[in-house]
């Protein structure tokens, strides 16, 4: 039991209902979900409530602004416009047409839609902000939210249209249309009018009360699911770029003494430590690398030698982005917010994306560093003059090109990434007539992040391709973890002897890569990897 729960990253009070409920059923109170139960929702289809203990809360702040309605207060999206019509007063009675008007209106994204994984996490993220009692919204629009989770109802979101404050409105109003029926949703990969979607799966719209329009739509959740998703996959992807690193090594015939703990502790950066010992563990026992250990060469090249370094320094901001959408996914971003025992209503700016903008810019630079070193890694093993292997990794070159081209798609998307890996967070255009005259750009840093690592997925396995084909013509073994991802690797795809289509190869490895195929097989054979 203790270790399911680690896995999942569950709480022992959690793990427990779940084993009870027979599945794992993950419950939101505002305060306390991970990035596992993040992907376990938006990956997996795992089952949500809201928790009891959030009951009280959520409660006593509508019951509050249920009163400040009745006294007709002047309240920011109560009883107010909104943005630079807050000045404009709203009668009490016109409460729920100003609700519905904003989700409408503020609905103008644009482009291909999110795919489900990444809506599924914005649904849950949306609910969970609600669920720590802050926004004043009934309980029933939380498990509505939670309802179109368990019923597998997918929202349509169109990706571009935010600017990252106040939050991320645009593409949030694509969600809030679904909930009062309007708007679309996907299913089977067709846009389909939310109202029939709903009606199939015995779902009523919902009416949206006073501020339950505002604060559906006022948040950092599209900008944090992606997030979550990313920096999830970030930490699989840069295990798997210390495997392929390793199998470039041996290809290369290079050394394992620039891995030493004492190099390392020297230094003490925890990442780079960890990296050391994974590269350590994974080339332990390589025939290859003793076969020249007293050869003249007393270093390698950077991409080799620096490993440690670099992607220490990758796995140390990984750990950052953790942190901050840790916090992130547990916070009220909605405004204003309800504090109804101090009976006040506080207009602030936690819809401000710049947390998140700043971890997801400088999580796609970090994974773009993953791609460069790989990239020059592949040209160093397809290079004659410095590889010690057949040209481009070729027998009779001339009449066959070898991998020449696919450093070629490794160069391109390495490019890419640089453009992609410019600071979103560095721009800011005003909007709503100057009221909202700095912005984040968060969802954009999150959206490039996100295509970054998708990049670095397809140069990192044209590196182990060639890597692979490196070692074979190798006369010793590699080592316990590098022949484990040698063996994976040959069981999909063959040594390369003459020129083939190579697209599909490349797939098929970055498709065990993003498995984790890879991976478990290495540390099937040397251990969990730190």
């Amino acid at each position: 039991m203790p270790v399911y729960a680690a896995v999942w990253g569950l709480s022992s009070a959690k793990f427990i209902n779940c084993y009870l409920s027979g599945g794992i059923l993950i419950q939101i109170n505002g305060n306390d979900l991970t990035i596992e139960e993040v992907v376990a929702v938006a990956r997996h289809r795992e089952a949500v409530e809201l928790a009891p203990a959030a009951f009280g809360a959520v409660e006593k702040s509508h019951a509050f602004v249920e009163r400040l309605l009745s006294e007709n207060r002047v309240v920011y999206g109560i009883t107010t416009g909104v943005g630079e019509l807050s000045t404009t007063h709203i009668s009490p009675d016109q409460a729920e047409a100003l609700q519905l008007n904003l989700i409408r209106s503020h609905a103008t994204s644009v482009g291909e839609p999110f795919t489900e994984d990444v809506v599924r996490g914005i649904v849950l993220l949306r609910a969970n902000a609600l669920a720590k009692g802050y926004s004043g919204v009934r309980r029933e629009l939380i498990e509505y939210l939670l309802t179109l989770l368990n019923r597998g109802v997918f929202p349509y979101i169109p990706c571009k249209g935010s600017v990252g404050a106040s939050g991320d409105l645009s593409p949030l109003s694509h969600l809030a249309l679904v909930v009062v029926g309007e708007g679309e949703c996907v299913v089977d990969g067709k846009r389909v009018p939310s109202s029939k979607v709903l009606s199939e799966n015995g779902i009523q719209p919902l009416t949206l009360k006073a501020k339950e329009g505002l604060a559906l739509i006022n948040g950092t959740q599209v900008m944090a699911s992606l997030g979550c998703l990313v920096t999830h996959e970030a930490a699989l992807l840069l295990h798997n770029a210390q495997i392929a690193g390793a199998m470039s090594l041996e290809a290369l015939m290079g050394t394992s003494k620039a891995f030493d703990v004492k190099i390392h502790s020297a230094r003490a950066h925890p990442g780079q430590m960890s990296c050391a010992a994974n590269l350590r563990r994974i080339v332990a026992g390589s025939a290859i690398v003793a076969s020249h250990k007293d050869c003249f060469r007393v270093q390698d090249a950077y991409t080799l030698r620096c490993m440690p370094q670099v992607y220490g320094a990758i796995w140390d901001t990984i750990s950052h982005a953790r942190q901050v959408l840790t916090v992130e996914i547990n916070s009220a971003t909605d405004n204003p917010l309800v504090f109804p025992d101090e009976e006040e209503v506080i207009s602030g700016g936690n819809f401000h994306g710049e947390p998140l903008a700043f971890v997801m810019d400088f999580l796609g630079i970090a994974l773009s560093e993953i791609a460069n070193i790989s990239e020059r890694t592949i040209d160093r093993l397809v290079n004659p003059h410095v590889s010690g292997l057949p040209p481009f990794l070729a027998t009779e070159t001339g009449l066959n090109s070898g991998f020449m081209v696919a450093q070629y798609t490794a160069a391109a998307l390495v490019s890419e990434n640089k453009v992609l890996a410019h600071p979103a967070s560095v721009d800011s255009i005003p909007t709503s007539a100057g009221q909202e005259d700095h912005v984040s750009m968060g969802t954009i840093a999150a959206r490039h992040a996100w295509e970054i690592l998708k990049n670095v997925e397809h140069v990192l396995a044209i590196e182990m391709l060639v890597a692979a084909n490196g070692i074979d013509f190798r006369e010793h073994a590699p080592g316990e973890g590098t022949g484990a991802a040698h063996r994976v690797i040959r069981s999909h795809v063959s040594h390369m002897e003459r020129d083939r289509v190579f697209y599909p190869d490349i797939e098929k490895v970055r498709d065990l890569i993003t498995r984790g195929e890879i991976v478990k097989a290495v540390e099937d054979a040397i251990g969990p990897l730190e």
